[in-house]
């Protein structure tokens, strides 16, 4: 049949509002030949996968077929698509389904349009899926830790259709065998985890029979409450991915207190949930992953051929009612999710990533932050999103800020894991504008450091640090005199000691009369700056004067050895007397030597 050679397919959110749908009427010559509903209720979600023949039985070809929504649930749809029944996934192409009233029938419609028309007499397979959120009732609302969850469904046991249906059936899968009660559409049968209702034959249209299941059902009911995902794009090779989870056990709720060594001991608490797994891109790497108190070591990160996994294991256990906060990252290197043609970028990255198994994520927001400079920005998402009005977020050597595109989007299954695409435009000369800055930045601080070392910027004169440091230049020039004046006390031993053996009394005084000369000025040209000093310090010229004095009796004393060594020479003194006064005159000459060194140090 030439109708299998395409694919009828639609995804969308349920709108709250039925405001620009447009009327149509029903083709009366269109006929469910064939139907087989097939509803899976072993997690929290409600998964309705419809197998539909579709017989033409008018003269004239159909150009579109409409399908109907459990009215019973219908306020709490997810996800609905349509496709043909033996159409292969990875041939599959997405068309628009556009929601439509019926003209004096009350529910939620959709109409799809063939493609090519199904002519006269023809029949063509279609499979219609939907997922629904918050349609399983925890019944008993609270448990104790021990006990095992019960939930309650309540749906139809006919398909929803404005056509007549011939035959249908409608098999339901249920989390275990436990079934407390079920609503008897007869025929209907159980057989372990498994109620079949029908066949039932020759049903008008809009035909409803509510059912009712109630049953053991112990897997997880986690919800995504809010998620927040920033992805930041950078040219220079890497996307950073950082996305905020407040997560909720959402099934009946924990009744009593909870005992951490019962759950232990006797590993109850069959409905909570101990660890989840996220599902990551292949090329994620840096992952890190952090609550309130930081960083979790009891997950675990294991990397396979085509994506990673990341078990999350929270510190505590969920139960029903009780929550958990969590922040997760991780890059991307650009070169896999970024394409660019000249000027024109294009960014495709999914929209939302997988969660845990049976997610629901009941309020997402996206926020894709772009380089500085990006132009020309288009969103294009796979569904419907509520675009938030565009922000600026500034960062480090930004000047205007980088522009961040805000989108939103409630009740999400794991069948909304698709790409979106985002057009934007960028110079690619801007990529020099941050490492000019650096450059810039730098040789601006060194430009400062060296006109600030260098240029004095006092208003006024600070007379003190201006005294403070002129008294530092003169008693340096002190300091350095009397270093060497005090040079000149071993020239006067040695000069006697020569005198002694040579006996030389003409050699002797030439260089006494040297010594005295370099002595004199030193200490002439110590006291005109001890009397310039007296102006700055008075303290310090008591100071000099008290040293100059003491020198003064230094050079007494080598004046009195020099005399006994002409005497000892000439013989008008022994060797025993001379040798007694010069070991009196030695010692008190290092005296005072020693009380001059300590003065000057006080300086």
């Amino acid at each position: 049949m030439n109708q299998l050679s395409f694919l009828l397919g639609m995804i969308f959110i349920l709108a709250s509002s039925s405001l620009g749908e447009k009327q149509v009427t029903v083709d009366s010559n269109l006929v469910n030949k064939k139907v087989e509903r097939k509803i899976d209720l072993a997690s929290q979600l409600v998964q309705i996968s419809t197998s539909v023949t579709v017989e033409n039985t008018g003269s004239s070809a159909a150009n579109a077929y409409i399908f109907g929504l459990d009215p019973i649930m219908e306020s709490s749809l997810a996800f609905a698509g349509a496709t043909l029944a033996e159409a292969e996934e990875d041939e599959s192409e997405k068309m628009i389904v556009e929601p439509v009233k019926i003209a004096g029938q009350s529910g939620t419609f959709y109409q799809v349009k063939f493609v090519t028309p199904l002519k006269a007499g023809s029949t063509i397979d279609l499979k219609l899926d939907e997922v629904y959120i918050k349609s399983l009732r925890p019944y008993p609302a609270q448990i104790t830790q021990s006990e095992k969850q019960l939930v309650e469904f309540v749906g139809s046991a006919f398909i929803f259709s404005p056509y007549k249906t011939v035959t249908q059936t409608t098999t339901v899968k249920l989390a275990s065998s436990v079934i407390e009660s079920h609503t008897k559409v007869n025929p209907v049968s159980a057989d372990e985890d498994t109620i079949t209702y029908g066949p039932y034959e020759d049903k008008e249209p809009f035909t409803q029979e509510e059912a009712k299941i109630h049953y053991e059902n112990n897997k997880p009911f986690l919800t995504v409450t809010k998620m927040e995902r920033v992805i930041e794009v950078s040219h220079w090779g890497n996307i950073a991915v950082e996305e905020t989870f407040d997560v909720s056990h959402t099934g009946a709720q924990l009744k009593g207190s909870f005992s951490r060594y019962d759950y232990q001991r006797q590993q109850d608490g069959l409905s909570s949930v101990k660890s989840f797994t996220t599902i990551l891109p292949a090329a994620a790497q840096d992952v890190y992953y952090r609550d309130e108190i930081g960083n979790i070591s009891t997950s675990n990160l294991l990397e396979k051929e085509d994506h990673v996994e990341l078990e999350l294991r929270p510190r505590f256990p969920l139960f029903g009612g009780w929550k958990t906060h969590y922040v997760m990252g991780y890059n991307l290197p650009s070169y896999e999710y970024l394409f660019h043609s000249g000027d024109s970028y294009i960014l495709k990255m999914r929209f939302l990533d997988h969660v845990f198994d049976d997610m629901v994520v009941e309020d997402l927001t996206v926020k894709i932050i772009l380089p500085e400079g990006c132009k020309d920005i288009e969103l294009q998402a796979p569904y419907d999103v509520r675009r938030s009005p565009d922000e600026t977020h500034k960062t480090y050597l930004d000047i205007s800020g980088r522009i961040v595109v805000i989108a939103h989007k409630s009740n999400l299954v794991e069948s909304h894991i698709e790409d979106f695409e985002l057009h934007y435009t960028f110079q690619r000369v801007l990529l020099l504008q941050e490492p000019l800055m650096v450059v810039i930045a730098f040789f601006v601080v060194f430009l400062v450091i060296i006109i600030f070392v260098r240029l004095d910027f006092s208003i006024t004169k600070d007379a003190a640090n201006e005294s403070r440091l002129r008294l530092s230049g003169k008693v340096e020039d002190v300091l350095s005199l009397q270093s060497k004046r005090q040079r000149l006390y071993p020239s006067y031993d040695a000069a006697i000691n020569k005198f002694k053996s040579s006996k030389d009394s003409a050699a002797f005084r030439n260089t006494l009369k040297g010594l005295d000369a370099e002595h004199r000025s030193l200490t002439t040209r110590m006291g005109e700056i001890m009397n310039s000093i007296k102006a700055e310090s008075s303290e310090v010229a008591e100071k000099i004067s008290e040293a100059q004095k003491i020198s003064s009796a230094v050079k007494d004393l080598i004046q009195a050895a020099i005399t006994n060594a002409e005497k000892v020479v000439a013989g008008k003194l022994s060797k025993q007397q001379y040798v007694d006064y010069e070991k009196t005159n030695s010692a008190r000459r290092s005296e005072n030597i020693t009380k001059i060194d300590q003065i000057f140090a006080t300086l």
